[in-house]
């Protein structure tokens, strides 16, 4: 019998070596000729099962088995659903007669086995893994909007139990070799390749007769069955659990839910075709293309450099200064140590910047504490940062990062002062989130080797870095910067030089629409309910708090003073508006002042300041469930809008920067698969016409000029 994507070979000694080998790839997939070969090779297992003593799964690439082929799912049509359905329970039926062979089927897993890879995994009676921490291993589906539907549900559940295996099943938790040892999902770890052939065949010799556990007399499910009492609260809680989380706007992880539930209660054949019916439907909804539009081809795109320029070799600083040692100076002196980095950590005086290293040794503590890290890596990783008050200490630095106050001044000095103390080719960085870059670059001696590198706060919980070119940034200096994200363990996507840039840009648009809104006298409780059922972290008007409404007027000061200095006038919006007001009315500057939108009182937890009602709040009558889609389309389109613009004024020059930039930069809706996928998955025509409405009702904000609805209709077709 003849195989395309596998080779199998039957040895002397009866044992059978299946060696996964794709051509033509660098990756094993499950096309449709891997389909067909499954089922061509339970056939052939079972035509040879008299000469066979055992079964080892191996692969001729890197990674063990890289799952399914998901451009292929991008293409689905609700035509294709029996078809699919069909190929899947076939899929299964040959999987089955693998395991049921009566002889020891083992895996022999060397490199990544995630999703249909680690599914193939289990059809074996036994997992021996290479001893290596960088080798994943699980379940991640539901982060691309998909379940795993190739018995990895049934599997996983019945393996580790209903509320074990949740966290590997809804939440999409990866794990390593170590891990995996100690859940019970593989029998051996190995330091070598022999080694762990050696185990495996062992194990072969050891079970000359194997079967899963749930086929075994007396199988029960780890931590009880769905009808058992330690079980029953849990799991009639868990629904309202899921939604108060996702707030039923990820489908996958409901049916993941669903799934595990009902194949608990039922016989294993009948739980995988449950399984494969949950798949099948979430496979060809909106969502599921949006997600794995975004979480993978747009990610994949990011990682492999599709926005970096030219062709130089990889480049990694060997020491970064960093200016200013506030939280977000602190936070990358952490980003730059937990890689392996040293820096040097200067601020005005030796104390503040002792507290900023010393932010590194609370983060590290913790890990310490959880068991992530040992004390010899701590001390490690402490003594990679340096702290200092003195410009000198940053001599021989191949990046200088500043990260002080806001102001254009301040920024002008600290430049001056410390690029002088660059290597001969350094690189300049500011992390302003708002000013002009090319403004900002006047101030350097090497414009050409400046550039913007916003990160975000916390920085060692966000994972986009914004990478700003300015008006001379060099193709060089880009390149080194987008490196340098990726050496930091962060996520790069690459801007032009505009005010705002494009998160903080596309980020006021949202915060100054919920302004707007409360303005208008919609109450505040109803914005930012909305908002969040709309898939945002936080609504609006909390957002303004934690990033300070003092700061947004800050912000429009001096957007009217630039605007001034080129002899035009600024119009703030009804948002600006009612913020300048909050502030400079009300007294109330934000969260960190103890007063905002909100009140923090110390006793008790914040709620919304009751003057907001008093001030703004106009009589209400209209249906609360209408009122609050209208909100939800009007907050996600006018970020959506912004994005487009920026598009096309060339601030973005690429989808994959605007849907990560959006998700991971400002929180915009994973469901959407990012600003842009979201313009397209509601129909670029039916977007436009919606628009319009919302421009006559609400003003420009949700203009589409002539210019960006060509720009749509030509990034729709790339």
């Amino acid at each position: 019998m003849t195989f395309s994507t596998l080779r199998y070979q039957l040895a002397d000694d009866g044992i059978v070596t299946v060696c996964f080998d794709e051509p033509g790839s660098p990756v094993n997939t499950m096309k449709p000729e891997w389909y067909a070969d499954m089922v061509a090779l339970a056939d052939q297992l079972h035509q040879d099962a008299h000469k066979l003593h055992g079964v080892l799964f191996t692969s001729a690439k890197k990674t063990f088995f890289a799952g399914a082929d998901l451009k292929g799912v991008l293409t689905l049509q609700a035509s294709d659903a029996k078809t699919t359905f069909e190929s899947m329970e076939a899929l299964k039926r040959a999987f089955r007669r693998i395991e049921t062979l009566g002889k020891p089927v083992v895996a022999v897993i060397e490199g990544a086995a995630l999703g249909g890879g680690w599914e193939l995994a289990l059809v074996a009676h036994a997992r021996f893994v290479l001893n290596n921490p960088k080798i994943s291993l699980g379940l991640p589906e539901v982060s691309l909007g998909l379940i795993p539907g190739a018995t990895g549900i049934t599997k996983m559940t019945r393996l580790l139990g209903l509320m074990a295996a949740q966290p590997y099943l809804m939440e999409g938790k990866l794990f390593g070799p170590r891990n995996a040892m100690e859940l019970g999902l593989v029998h051996g770890v190995a330091d070598s390749s022999e080694q762990l052939h050696a185990m495996a065949r062992e194990y072969i010799a050891a079970h000359p007769q194997s079967a899963q556990a749930w086929d075994v007399k007396g199988y029960k499910m780890p931590g009880g069955n769905v009808n058992s009492p330690a079980l029953a609260m849990g799991l009639a809680v868990a629904p309202a659990m899921l939604f108060n989380k996702g707030h039923g706007l990820y489908p996958a992880a409901q049916a993941i839910l669903e799934a595990m539930v009902e194949g608990a209660q039922v016989d294993y054949d009948t739980a995988t075709r449950i399984e494969t019916r949950k798949l099948v439907r979430i496979m060809y909804g909106q969502t599921t293309k949006n997600m794995i539009t975004a979480f993978f081809f747009n990610m994949t795109a990011i990682r492999s450099g599709k926005s970096r320029p030219g062709n130089a070799p990889v480049w990694k600083p060997a020491k970064v200064g960093i200016l200013g040692a506030g939280m977000m100076g602190a936070g990358i002196a952490y980003a730059n140590a937990s890689r392996g980095i040293a820096c040097v950590l200067k601020d005005v005086s030796l104390e503040k910047a002792q507290k900023g290293r010393d932010y590194t040794h609370k983060l590290t503590s913790k890990q310490v504490d959880s068991g992530r890290m040992d004390a010899a890596k701590q001390l490690k990783t402490m003594s990679l940062i340096q702290a200092t008050d003195k410009t000198a200490d940053l001599q021989g630095c191949d990046l200088i990062i500043e990260a002080v106050f806001e102001n254009r001044a301040l920024k002008a000095q600290v430049t001056q002062e410390a690029e002088a103390m660059l290597a001969a080719d350094g690189v300049f960085a500011s992390n302003t989130s708002t000013l002009p870059i090319s403004g900002l670059a006047k101030a350097s001696a090497r414009p050409a080797h400046f550039v913007g590198l916003h990160f975000f706060s916390p920085v060692d919980k966000m994972k986009l870095v914004e990478i700003i070119r300015g008006e001379q940034t060099s193709d060089e200096t880009l390149a080194r910067a987008y490196d340098y994200v990726l050496a930091i363990g962060k996520t790069p996507i690459v801007v032009n030089d505009s005010r705002g840039f494009f998160t903080s840009r596309v980020f006021g648009t949202y915060v100054m629409e919920g302004a707007a809104m409360l303005a208008e006298g919609i109450p505040a409780p109803l914005i930012e309910h909305a908002a969040v059922m709309a898939g945002m972290p936080v609504g609006p008007l909390e957002v303004l708090d934690a990033t300070a409404l003092s700061l947004s007027v800050h912000v429009l000061d001096q957007t009217r003073a630039d605007y001034a200095a080129e002899g035009r006038s600024y119009t703030a919006t009804s948002g600006e508006l009612l913020v300048e007001r909050m502030v400079k009315e009300f007294n109330r500057h934000g969260r960190a002042a103890g007063a905002g939108y909100y009140d923090y009182p110390a006793d008790g937890p914040k709620r919304l300041w009751p003057g907001l009602k008093t001030h703004f709040e106009q009589p209400f009558d209209a249906d609360p469930l209408k009122a609050q889609d209208d909100i939800k389309q009007r907050l996600l389109y006018r970020q959506a809008v912004e994005t487009a613009r920026c598009l096309q004024e060339r601030v973005l020059t690429s989808s994959h920067d605007a849907n990560i930039g959006s998700i991971f930069g400002i929180g915009f809706p994973a469901w959407t698969g990012g600003a842009l996928q979201f313009v397209y998955s509601e129909g670029l025509d039916h977007f436009i016409t919606n628009c319009a409405a919302l421009a006559a009702k609400h003003g420009p904000g949700f203009e589409l000029s002539p210019e960006v609805i060509d720009t749509l209709r030509d990034y729709q077709s790339v």
